[in-house]
Formats: C-alpha cells, sequence, structure tokens
C-alpha cells in the first residue's frame, strides 16, 4: 500500500508541471543567464555522449560523479565500479527532445575490490528527406551507437577511510547517417551516408574518495566523496568509403565534483565541469555547474531535484526513485527553459534490478560477531580468546569478498598486545623471589 501511495503522490505533484504557462519565465531567465552564453558550445561529434541516460541521474541535474552509486557511473566516473554493493543491471530510456530518444542497458559486477562491466547506448532520431516539391523522398534514423568497457579497483580500503578508487573506460561509438538522394533525380545515392558516418575512439579516466567528515550521525557508511574525472578524450574519423580523415573533437571534459550526506536520508552533491578542445585548446568550452538534492523519504521511496547551468541554458529538474519487489524504478521530469520560444520538457524513464552483493554483508555480519565476542573476551580477562577472535575478524575482512583494512579489530588487537606486555613487566618489577 505505501509503495502504491508513493508511486501516486509523485504523478500528483508531477502532472501539473507541463501545463504551466511559463513564458515570462523563460523571457526572464534568458536575460539573467545571456551573459552566459558560449561561443564554442556545439563545436564537437558525437555529442549524445553528454546525454545522461536518464532516470536518477537526470533528476539530480546530472550531478553524479562524486555519487556515483549504481549503474549510471558509466557517463560520471569510471572508478565507482570498484565500490558498488551490488552486482546490477539497468535499462533506461530518455525521451529526448524533437522526437529523439537514447536507450541504454548497462552491466556492472564488483569482486573485492576489482569491479568491471560495460555499457551499450544508442542515440536515434527520425531521420527524413523531401525533394524540391515538398515530396517525402525518403525515410530512415540517424543515429550515435556506442560500448563502453570498464575496469576500476579500490586501493587502500578500510573501516574508516573505505579508500581511493581508480577506474578507466574504453568507448567505441559509431555515427550513422542514412544515405540521401539526387536532388534531381531523386534516387537515393548509395554509399552518400557513410562518406559522412564516423567512428569515435574514446577513453575516460577517474578517482574516487570516500572518507567521513562534519558527520553528525552514526552510520557505517562515509558521507563525504570526491571525484574526479577526465571523459571522452579520444579521435573521431570519417570520411569511409571516400577518403577517412579526422572529424570534429569528440566532446572531451574535465569535472571536479563532491557529494554530503548531511543526515542519512538527506544528500547533496554538486560539480564542476570544463569542456576541452583536444586539437585547440582555446577553442574550450565555458564552463558548467551542476548540482543535486536527494531525499529518502521512506526506505522504499526518495525524491529527487536538480539544476544544471551549461552555457545560457538553465535547466531544472525533479524526480523520484521508488523500490518495487527489488527492482528500483526511476522517473525524471527535466524542464528547459530557454532552447525554445516554448518550454521544452522530456521524461526520462529506468530500472535497475540487483543480484546481491556476492556475500559482502553476510561476511561483514560474520567479522563483526568476532569483534565483538572478542570485546567480552577481553573484558572478561580471556586476553588471548580475544585475540584469537580478533585475528580472526581481521583475517576474514582482508580476504575475498571483503577486501578491507578492519581498523577496530587491529586497534583493539595491538591494545590487548601491550596490556599484556605491560602487565608482565610489571609482574616481573614486583614478583619476590625467596631463596632457600
Amino acid at each position: 500500500m505505501k509503495k502504491i501511495f508513493c508511486i501516486i503522490a509523485f504523478f500528483i505533484i508531477l502532472s501539473p508541471l507541463s501545463a504551466l504557462d511559463l513564458s515570462s519565465t523563460e523571457s526572464s531567465l534568458a536575460d539573467i543567464f545571456s551573459s552566459s552564453i558560449d561561443d564554442n558550445e556545439g563545436c564537437t561529434v558525437f555529442r549524445s555522449m553528454n546525454i545522461p541516460s536518464g532516470g536518477r541521474t537526470e533528476a539530480l541535474g546530472t550531478a553524479f560523479t562524486a555519487i556515483a552509486d549504481d549503474s549510471s557511473f558509466f557517463d560520471y566516473n569510471p572508478a565507482a565500479s570498484a565500490v558498488l554493493e551490488n552486482t546490477e543491471i539497468s535499462v533506461s530510456h530518455n525521451a529526448w527532445i524533437a522526437d529523439s530518444a537514447l536507450e541504454t542497458i548497462a552491466l556492472t559486477r564488483r569482486n573485492g575490490s576489482l569491479g568491471y562491466g560495460t555499457q551499450f547506448k544508442c542515440f536515434y532520431v527520425p531521420f527524413s528527406e523531401y525533394n524540391l516539391y515538398g515530396d517525402r523522398v525518403t525515410g530512415n534514423y540517424y543515429s550515435e551507437t556506442s560500448a563502453t568497457f570498464n575496469i576500476a579497483y579500490n586501493f587502500f580500503s578500510g573501516y574508516t577511510f573505505r579508500g581511493l578508487a581508480l577506474g578507466a573506460n574504453g568507448k567505441i561509438a559509431w555515427r550513422n547517417v542514412p544515405d540521401y538522394t539526387d536532388n534531381k533525380s531523386d534516387q537515393v545515392i548509395s554509399g552518400s551516408g557513410l562518406e559522412q558516418s564516423a567512428l569515435g575512439l574514446m577513453a575516460d579516466g577517474g578517482i574516487l574518495l570516500r572518507f567521513n567528515a562534519l558527520k553528525f550521525y552514526s552510520d557505517r557508511e562515509p558521507n563525504i566523496k570526491i571525484g574526479l574525472t577526465l571523459n571522452n578524450f579520444g579521435i573521431a574519423l570519417t570520411g569511409f568509403g571516400k577518403e577517412i580523415k579526422k572529424d570534429d573533437d569528440t566532446p572531451a571534459r574535465i569535472t571536479m565534483a563532491s557529494s554530503y550526506r548531511i543526515a542519512p536520508r538527506l544528500l547533496l552533491s554538486a560539480e564542476v565541469r570544463k569542456p576541452v578542445a583536444i586539437s585547440k585548446f582555446s577553442s574550450s568550452g565555458a564552463l558548467s555547474i551542476a548540482a543535486g538534492l536527494e531525499a529518502t523519504v521512506t526506505p522504499i521511496f526518495a525524491f529527487q531535484c536538480g539544476f544544471l547551468l551549461q552555457g545560457s541554458n538553465p535547466r531544472f529538474s525533479i524526480g523520484s526513485e521508488f523500490d518495487i519487489k527489488g527492482i528500483k524504478m526511476d522517473i525524471a521530469y527535466i524542464l528547459d527553459l530557454t532552447s525554445s520560444a516554448n518550454p521544452a520538457n522530456h521524461i526520462s524513464l529506468s530500472a535497475k534490478m540487483r543480484f546481491g552483493d556476492r556475500g559482502r554483508k553476510a561476511t561483514m555480519e560474520k567479522v563483526d560477531e568476532y569483534y565483538l565476542s572478542g570485546l567480552k573476551f577481553y573484558a572478561n580477562g580471556y586476553y588471548n580468546e580475544a585475540i584469537d577472535l580478533w585475528n580472526q575478524a581481521i583475517y576474514l575482512a582482508a580476504s575475498s569478498p571483503l577486501n578491507i583494512r578492519f581498523e577496530p579489530a587491529i586497534q583493539a588487537r595491538n591494545s590487548a598486545y601491550n596490556f599484556i606486555k605491560n602487565k608482565t613487566e610489571l609482574e616481573d618489577i614486583y614478583s619476590v623471589v625467596v631463596e632457600d
């Protein structure tokens, strides 16, 4: 019943928005952000690489580089696969502007400190050609399809400092342009689309730090994350079937991001992005900023909102995530007020299916059991027994599938060793030797 209520409540809030007359707001915002116009915007190819897969990431204003806690990380921070809790498969549909859409499927998995995965994306838009008399002569789709392969590793992982995760993506993309017709004969020119199609080879690199600071609640999960990424650095080739040559630059960017969990159910994120023109840095785009907020209302329902400013184009978004029998469903509504004469908006959806954590939770519970049992033995004066239990906790935590340093047990064991050593020294000092 609670699940149904959460879903209905979201759509009640969402439904009036599409009917709002925001023309005056649009005009005001256009004036406010007019100084942010970027003359270098749109000078790159494979622009679909910058379109979010949809769902939660768009609802958060795309400020996801430091959060990166589900399979949407592929587009933001490749280091995240090394720290995800669950094996995950996700599918998403993003109904973009002007009848275009983006379909995505992703799979990610983690073995100890090693994470890996793959993602496939397809952006497409109808392509219709009309002759000089206005008659439709061809109908097809322009598309950009990409495959991403990920690997990451989390170094120095521990109980308090959760480690330094490093990751990389390798990407291959294909831009498909349909063949077009001859204006005089209306006949399709074979290979004409291939000449304008393109092959893209790109790579991403990412860093993710997770730790605790300014934390005013009790929870094991780190409340602060810092991310740094390099995205879409590579080359694009075009002219196939005629003369292969370098195309325009790929949409490379550098991102600095952070997230802060203020309370167990309240998360803030923000990031700054700098587009990079690989062939000529002076032609790089202007900085863009993104911010997002997520409030977990109940264990099965969360609400998100976000803001993105890229050039003079502010975008506002809201969305929600709800859990239906272990499948997380996300829906986001994005309002773009200055890209057209009328408010442009679109909706994106995603579903994430989780297939367990490969025994990490159960193993952690066993580590806790050894640790707490050791504390009881130590409190009752059974020091060697306590040390044995703590050694078991340390060994189990350092083994697969956890691969972490369990500092509480290490500190307790070292303290016990020091206590036994000092106790023995005191007993030797105050012992009395009775001679015959």
